[in-house]
């Protein structure tokens, strides 16, 4: 009898977390660069034989690859890669991943992302501009010139997230481990004037979430029903 109750609750854990996602996905439908997070639930057997049960687990957590639409601008500071590649930029907790590109130069010349914190090269190192000269052009590879002068370059990074990975403000990802630059690969690129939309589907999140709320009202009904169960067997019990 506690054994449905145990796996009733564990359903429920999981639902739980399976809707905080979606809610998180569902308010960021229009962020830029935005990727959706997904979880992968796994069975937790306890017990062998006819005894063992099956619980849902915690689950992990996953970035969607998909990419988002591409939506022009015509400004010269907003910036979208072509491709599986990733900006880096520098902040207080390290450097951080961001498929945003909504940039602008400050009145040092630095690059700067939308939060006010620096664009990072392919070594790492903060992109410095000349003020004097104006919004740099960007070539297909990333490289910005000014006044037809090589000045620097946008760092693009291989990046994976891996399982259970770290936010950090609405569309960075805070890496795990040293992302690697990207190197010699035609796949990956930058295109001025443009930005990443969300890939979120509003829709399809709707639909994910009218299934998990069913899905917990069938487990509460279910945890309900054995609690009446265990309440009579013990009247039963307790009359005799």
């Amino acid at each position: 009898m506690q054994d449905s109750l145990y796996v009733a609750l564990s359903s429920q854990i999981a639902l739980e977390r399976r809707l905080d996602t979606i809610a998180d996905n569902v308010a960021n439908a229009s962020t830029i660069g935005f990727r959706a997070t997904g979880v992968k639930f796994e069975d937790v057997v306890s017990g062998t034989g006819p005894k063992s049960v099956s619980f849902a687990s915690s689950g992990n957590t996953y970035l969607s690859n998909a990419h988002g639409s591409m939506t022009e601008t015509g400004n010269p500071f907003d910036f979208a890669i072509q491709g599986d590649a990733w900006f880096a930029i520098e902040t207080p907790v390290g450097t951080v991943m961001t498929r945003d590109g909504r940039f602008s130069m400050n009145d040092a010349g630095e690059l700067m992302s939308i939060e006010g914190h620096p664009v990072l090269d392919s070594g790492g190192a903060p992109i410095q501009l000349d003020p004097r000269n104006g919004p740099p052009k960007a070539g297909a590879d990333g490289s910005l010139r000014q006044s037809d002068q090589l000045v620097g370059a946008i760092g693009l990074y291989d990046f994976d997230p891996g399982q259970n990975f770290v936010r950090y403000g609405n569309s960075g990802i805070v890496p795990a481990r040293t992302p690697e630059p990207v190197t010699d690969r035609s796949d990956v690129g930058v295109a001025q004037g443009f930005l990443e939309e969300s890939n979120v589907n509003p829709v399809l999140e709707m639909t994910r979430l009218i299934m998990v709320q069913r899905a917990f009202e069938n487990t509460a009904a279910l945890i309900r029903q054995a609690n009446t169960t265990t309440d009579d067997a013990i009247k039963t019990l307790g009359s005799k």
